[in-house]
Protein backbone atom coordinates (compact mmCIF):
# COMPACT_ATOMS: atom_id res chain seq x y z
CA UNK A 1 0.00 0.00 0.00
CA UNK A 2 0.76 3.62 -0.08
CA UNK A 3 0.84 5.62 2.83
CA UNK A 4 1.20 9.32 2.21
CA UNK A 5 1.71 12.26 4.98
CA UNK A 6 0.82 15.91 3.39
CA UNK A 7 1.69 18.65 5.26
CA UNK A 8 1.60 22.25 5.69
CA UNK A 9 3.89 23.87 7.85
CA UNK A 10 3.26 26.52 9.96
CA UNK A 11 4.14 30.33 8.05
CA UNK A 12 8.09 31.05 8.59
CA UNK A 13 8.66 27.56 8.41
CA UNK A 14 12.32 26.77 6.32
CA UNK A 15 10.71 23.71 4.56
CA UNK A 16 13.15 23.13 2.12
CA UNK A 17 15.97 23.13 5.84
CA UNK A 18 13.84 20.41 6.88
CA UNK A 19 13.76 18.28 3.79
CA UNK A 20 17.26 16.35 4.45
CA UNK A 21 16.32 15.91 8.04
CA UNK A 22 13.12 14.79 7.47
CA UNK A 23 14.41 12.33 4.84
CA UNK A 24 16.50 10.87 7.44
CA UNK A 25 14.44 10.41 10.02
CA UNK A 26 11.53 8.36 7.43
CA UNK A 27 15.13 6.51 5.93
CA UNK A 28 15.50 4.86 9.50
CA UNK A 29 11.65 3.27 8.96
CA UNK A 30 13.01 1.22 6.22
CA UNK A 31 14.22 -1.13 8.91
CA UNK A 32 10.66 -2.30 9.76
CA UNK A 33 9.93 -5.24 8.03
CA UNK A 34 7.14 -4.62 5.58
CA UNK A 35 7.77 -1.20 5.05
CA UNK A 36 10.03 -1.00 1.20
CA UNK A 37 10.49 2.78 0.09
CA UNK A 38 9.89 6.57 0.71
CA UNK A 39 9.67 9.21 -1.36
CA UNK A 40 9.54 13.25 -0.10
CA UNK A 41 8.36 15.50 -2.26
CA UNK A 42 8.43 19.50 -1.54
CA UNK A 43 5.79 21.73 -3.28
CA UNK A 44 6.85 23.86 -6.37
CA UNK A 45 4.18 26.32 -5.22
CA UNK A 46 4.24 28.92 -2.49
CA UNK A 47 0.43 29.78 -2.63
CA UNK A 48 -1.05 29.51 0.72
CA UNK A 49 -3.57 26.86 0.19
CA UNK A 50 -0.98 24.68 -0.90
CA UNK A 51 0.44 21.96 1.30
CA UNK A 52 4.84 21.91 1.72
CA UNK A 53 5.31 18.77 1.76
CA UNK A 54 4.20 15.06 0.82
CA UNK A 55 6.08 12.00 2.59
CA UNK A 56 4.48 8.94 0.48
CA UNK A 57 6.03 5.07 2.17
CA UNK A 58 5.70 2.07 0.40
CA UNK A 59 4.27 -0.52 2.67
CA UNK A 60 2.94 -3.53 3.58
CA UNK A 61 -0.74 -2.63 4.88
CA UNK A 62 0.76 -5.08 7.85
CA UNK A 63 3.54 -2.75 8.60
CA UNK A 64 1.44 0.16 9.64
CA UNK A 65 0.91 -0.87 13.30
CA UNK A 66 4.59 -1.12 13.48
CA UNK A 67 5.19 1.89 11.92
CA UNK A 68 2.94 3.46 14.16
CA UNK A 69 4.80 3.00 17.34
CA UNK A 70 8.27 2.94 16.11
CA UNK A 71 11.06 5.37 17.16
CA UNK A 72 11.29 7.48 13.80
CA UNK A 73 7.55 8.15 13.76
CA UNK A 74 7.57 8.78 17.08
CA UNK A 75 11.01 11.48 16.67
CA UNK A 76 8.64 12.80 13.43
CA UNK A 77 6.10 14.27 15.57
CA UNK A 78 7.93 15.17 18.86
CA UNK A 79 10.52 17.10 16.74
CA UNK A 80 8.04 18.38 13.94
CA UNK A 81 4.76 18.60 15.49
CA UNK A 82 4.95 21.90 17.13
CA UNK A 83 6.14 23.33 12.93
CA UNK A 84 2.98 21.78 11.11
CA UNK A 85 -0.18 23.85 10.65
CA UNK A 86 -2.42 21.20 9.32
CA UNK A 87 -1.22 17.77 7.81
CA UNK A 88 -3.25 15.03 6.05
CA UNK A 89 -2.91 11.33 6.10
CA UNK A 90 -4.20 8.97 3.20
CA UNK A 91 -3.58 5.39 2.64
CA UNK A 92 -4.21 3.27 -0.97
CA UNK A 93 -3.65 -0.01 -2.42
CA UNK A 94 -0.96 0.72 -4.95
Amino acid sequence: MKHFIIVKFCKGTDIKALERPVRSIFEETLSIEGIHGIDIKLSNSDRDNRYDMMIVMDMDKEALPAYDVSEPHLRWKSEYGDLIEKKAIFDCDD
